[in-house]
């Protein structure tokens, strides 16, 4: 008597050498996606372009994820899934290096400055920053279209346009990452281990943003030209708004890792042995994963009795809208999909402006913020996936526990978020803009505004910015417009004199004086986001608890038959809707609450210098109230339709089971009469009945 005995999985299977290889994948795609939202600011900065501009050039990604996911994860499924995860690391690699490109195209970094220099006797450079018979006034001529072209191309202000394509290469090459990658797994894994296979992806996949958040802090404190210009002669520093770090070196960092990352994937067979099979099974079974089983075989009888038939890219097409069809009658499927499009809208517009919001709410520079996110947010995400993940294998959570859990660890996320607005500072004093020359707030902001009775006599541009910092505590919008006389110091260190704008103000000072860069906030703001960033963390980490058990009620919730379609338009919708608008449309909100815009090169509006504080909050957290709380009542709806349809399960299986009851009796008895037959046909034959 032999006995069947579950087969030893080795401790290095292919299968263990297939998760670490999706493990690697998704820390560099998250590397390099982190990376590209840490230098969302840099290179709006650097092609002088305002936020929904940036937010449309964030979104290509998921653009070059909408042209293709659908053909990838259809056809995708039906062939060689490894290899094509393997050419998409490669394509997402080129990706990066092109985006990389036109810093090598372009000029120096020139950023605007209403400074003019003077060498004086003892050759002590002098600035004169109130010319009173200056030509910075000329603001209202306008250029012809031939001057205005030719200084575009000069300045290559529509380089823009490589980041653009780079970015959405990247996500082309993205695509068959996760549908193909994850269904891969689920085919030839245990059923039990697939959710804890997922959080440990998900889980090791977060480091990527946190490395890549990091890296970003680092490039963002190091200037753009660095080693072409003297640094010395720069009189900006990181914390200024006309800072551009060096964007670009990021980019070419992280497409080399994605490289390396796609290495592995060209060795790895198109299916492996199902986890736990038996030797029996092993030796009696080919093994069919999804892709073998998806289109009916209607040619067995012309192929080898142990090889899979060949499968046509007729037959996969002719197909397709059919099982497209029966995809989209799963009522459950749709709410999903509506459910994570709307959630993932408000996630996506935070994460693109939450360095934006740090920054221009609690006064942070764009470089401190990234690596606040990178440092402390990131990691508490990685701890609620892997918790969720955990809470999922310990309780052994069926769809609807699951579902319990996404609802509850949501909603504590959310209340983390509430908590958030009422966090706030005071705008940053900028005179003519949020106070007026005495100190008095502003009602409302308009252009004369900048321009007083202290600095009438100056001739000094409105449209620049060129902040400094005077000693009662205001921040005036240039040296002229504070009315500055005569200035010392060299570069950083420069400090302007007999300030007459200064003398206005409730704190008059005898010396008048300033300094380059914006006054910091008050001592009070800082306290405040030690408690901003302490609620974010928290709702960070119950935010991510979330995100295991939404992958398991997806794919519990629709026909395995059509795993890798159902994923592939799942992320197809999320990331089309939820994806490419959000950060359009949460972009061109906030442009509507700038204070000052910034001058191009060549005239016209460039990126946003400083924002309305108050009404930025109002605008950005208000949206994504709004997106969250239609999510919540979408997961009611989805929860209510998928307690029904168990209930409607458990009558069936109680149906079903006195029929089997009977059908067992019956076909014991048949059993019976057949082995007492065939024992009379075979007297010397043992049978066991």
């Amino acid at each position: 008597m032999s006995v069947e005995k579950t087969a030893r999985e080795p401790c290095c299977s292919k299968l263990k050498m297939f998760l670490a290889a999706m493990c690697f994948v998704f820390f560099a795609k998250a590397f390099q996606g982190s990376y590209m939202k840490s230098s969302v600011t840099q290179i709006e900065r650097r092609f002088d372009i305002p936020s929904s501009l940036i937010g449309f050039i964030d979104g290509s990604f998921e653009i070059g994820n909408l042209l293709v996911i659908a053909f990838v994860s259809y056809f995708g499924a039906k062939l060689h899934r490894p290899r094509l995860i393997g050419a998409g690391c490669l394509i997402m690699a080129m990706g990066s290096f092109i985006t990389a490109a036109p810093h090598f195209f372009q000029g120096l970094y020139k950023y605007e400055t209403t400074i003019s220099h003077s060498t004086a006797a003892n050759g002590t450079e002098s600035i004169l920053p109130c010319l009173t018979n200056g030509s910075l006034a000329n603001d209202n001529e306008i250029p012809t279209v031939e001057i205005q072209a030719e200084c575009e191309r000069a300045a290559s202000s529509t380089l823009w346009i490589y980041v653009f394509l780079g970015n959405m290469l990247r996500g082309v090459g993205e695509t068959p990452v996760m549908p193909l990658g994850l269904s891969y797994l689920d085919d030839f894994s245990r059923e039990e281990n697939t959710a804890l296979y997922m959080a440990l992806i998900q889980t090791l996949g977060i480091l990527g943003p946190m490395f890549g958040f990091m890296l970003g802090s680092f490039c963002a404190k190091l200037y753009v030209d660095i080693g072409a210009v003297d640094l010395d002669t720069i009189t900006i520093n990181h914390k200024d708004t006309r800072w551009v770090g060096a964007w670009w070196l990021g980019f070419l960092f992280t497409g080399g890792v994605m490289l390396l990352a796609g290495i592995p994937f060209w060795f790895f067979p198109k299916s492996l042995p199902k986890q736990g099979e038996t030797e029996t099974d092993k030796k009696s079974n080919i093994l069919e994963g999804e892709q073998d089983r998806f289109i009916p075989d209607n040619n067995k009888h012309s192929t080898a009795p142990n090889q899979p038939a060949p499968v046509s890219m007729a037959v996969l097409a002719k197909d397709f809208l059919p099982s497209l069809k029966k995809l989209f009658s799963n009522t459950i499927y749709l709410i999903l999909v509506c459910t994570a499009f709307v959630q993932v809208s408000g996630f996506i517009g935070m994460i693109t402006f939450k360095p934006k919001f740090m920054e221009q709410i609690y006064g942070q520079s764009a470089s401190r913020a990234i690596f606040l996110i990178g440092i402390m947010t990131l990691p508490a995400v990685a701890l609620g996936i892997i918790t969720g993940g955990f809470i999922m294998k310990k309780f052994k959570l069926k769809v609807l526990g699951a579902t319990k859990l996404c609802i509850g660890t949501s909603l504590l996320s959310f209340s983390a978020l509430l908590i958030q607005y009422f966090l706030q500072c005071d705008n940053s004093q900028v005179a003519g803009l949020t106070v007026s020359y005495e100190g008095a707030p502003q009602v409302s902001y308009q252009k004369n505004t900048l321009i007083s009775t202290c600095n009438m006599g100056c001739s000094c541009s409105i449209k620049h910015w060129d902040p400094i910092c005077a000693s009662n505590g205001l921040t005036y919008a240039s040296p002229c417009l504070a009315g500055c006389q005569t200035s010392t110091g060299y570069g950083k260190d420069m400090v302007f004199h007999n300030c007459t704008c200064i003398r206005e103000a409730p704190l008059p000072f005898a010396n008048m004086s300033a300094v380059l860069g914006q006054c910091p906030r008050k001592s009070d703001c800082d306290y405040m986001f030690k408690f901003y960033m302490v609620v974010t963390v928290i709702g960070a980490f119950f935010s991510a608890c979330g995100a295991t058990p939404g992958y398991i009620v997806l794919l519990r919730s629709i026909n395995p038959e059509l795993k890798s379609l159902a994923l592939g338009i799942y992320i197809l919708i999320v990331r089309t809707l939820g994806g490419v608008p959000p950060p359009i449309y949460f972009g061109a909100l906030i442009d509507r609450t700038c204070l000052k815009w910034g001058t191009k090169q060549c005239g016209g509006k460039g990126a946003c210098r400083i924002y309305d504080s108050g009404a930025f909050r109002n605008a950005f957290l208000g949206l994504i109230y709004g997106l969250y709380s239609l999510s919540y009542v979408l997961w009611g709806v989805l929860y209510n339709r998928l307690s029904h349809r168990e209930k409607k399960l458990a009558i069936k299986n109680r149906l079903k089971a006195p029929e089997q009851d009977d059908n067992g009796v019956s076909s014991g008895n048949r059993n019976v009469s057949s082995a007492i037959v065939k024992c009379s046909e075979n007297p010397d034959q043992e049978t066991t009945i």
